[in-house]
């Protein structure tokens, strides 16, 4: 796919405008805040600008600001449907993925377009970046806000390497040596059936990827099914080189759920057989002062930022956790993933 198309192609049936100044020239650049580096803020200078073909223009220069920030918000482009956002993906990316491997309840919209979560909106979802529990997970990720909530609701984004910079040295090193290992349990009347995580309803088929991947499987009874795998902590990004902290060490971890749904998990289900949890990799537990130190570090890094119509954010997944605040009313957060990697790939 041509990264810079010509300025008077259609897309989705909307004619694009020629662009008569300079690309840069169309927008302005700012920080929401002085305190962070993210997200930068990227606004028309100008009437009409067609966030597609602009996006597409600017690409590599955006994949240099995006780096350089772990986030991009762009707002006020008139970002209106699914097809718009689904085209500013295919813009800045080689095209949204389709979800695989699932840890959260999401809703396909069109496409490979999901709403961000299913889960309900009087519960937080704490920081992460986005599977990175899995073998295989996106190096980027996009949110679309088609309709804000009417309270709350944010998306709260903070720098993975705020967050690596908070961890003691003791805690990487622990970590480093010993990986993570997690234990997911399907099919038990809490989290997501296997079915669902892996979009089949073959076992065959889910013992083969898993096999692929290096997630050891387990059935149990009524047709049950527990996973293990073991992952790195730390990884190497692929574009910048550099080390980050990357994994869902604390938030599979029970001990990160709100205290009644941790209670009530914890009176019905062994360490072992709970939907999700984490240990080192060695399968040894890992402290509680150790994880309330990573909870620490994650939320103290979050920007928050309350969402406007239109608004697309485009994350590096690596750089970047993001989360979610509570919220009343109606919201529609939309989500696109590109750019699969495989763990094995980055590991340091």
């Amino acid at each position: 796919m041509s990264t810079l198309p010509p300025t008077s192609r259609s897309l989705g049936g909307v004619k694009r405008k020629a662009m008569n100044v300079a690309p840069r020239q169309l927008v302005s650049e700012r920080l929401l805040s002085p305190e962070h580096t993210l997200p930068l803020v990227i606004e028309p200078a100008v009437a009409d600008v067609d966030l597609v073909t602009w996006a597409a223009s600017e690409r590599h220069n955006l994949e240099a600001k995006l780096l350089q920030h772990g986030a991009l918000l762009f707002r006020g482009f008139g970002v209106r449907s699914v097809e718009q956002f689904d085209q500013v993906i295919a813009a800045l990316s080689p095209g949204a993925l389709e979800y695989m491997f699932r840890a959260s309840p999401r809703t396909r919209v069109g496409g490979n377009i999901y709403t961000s979560t299913d889960y309900p909106a009087d519960q937080m979802i704490f920081p992460h970046n986005e599977h990175s529990y899995s073998p295989r997970f996106p190096l980027r990720l996009f949110f679309y806000c088609q309709q804000p909530s009417e309270t709350g609701g944010e998306t709260p984004i903070g720098s993975t390497r705020a967050v690596k910079a908070a961890i003691s040295p003791q805690i990487e090193a622990r970590f480093r040596e010993k990986g993570v290992l997690y234990v997911r349990n399907y099919g038990d009347g809490f989290g997501l059936p296997w079915q669902s995580v892996f979009q089949s309803e073959d076992r065959g088929e889910v013992e083969a990827y898993c096999a692929s991947v290096g997630i050891e499987v387990e059935w149990k009874e009524n047709n049950r099914l527990r996973t293990r795998q073991r992952g790195p902590a730390v990884v190497r990004h692929p574009r910048t080189g550099e080390e980050v902290w990357f994994n869902h060490a604390t938030f599979f971890h029970i001990s990160t759920l709100p205290p009644a749904i941790r209670g009530s998990l914890q009176s019905n289900f062994a360490d072992l057989d709970l939907p999700t949890n984490t240990f080192y990799g060695d399968g040894e537990p890992i402290e509680p002062q150790v994880l309330d130190a990573l909870r620490t570090a994650y939320l103290d890094s979050l920007v928050r930022f309350s969402w406007q119509p239109g608004d697309v954010l485009f994350i590096d997944n690596m750089l970047t956790v993001h989360g979610r605040e509570p919220f009343t009313g109606k919201r529609a957060i939309l989500t696109g993933m590109a750019e699969a990697l495989l763990s094995s790939d980055v590991a340091v």
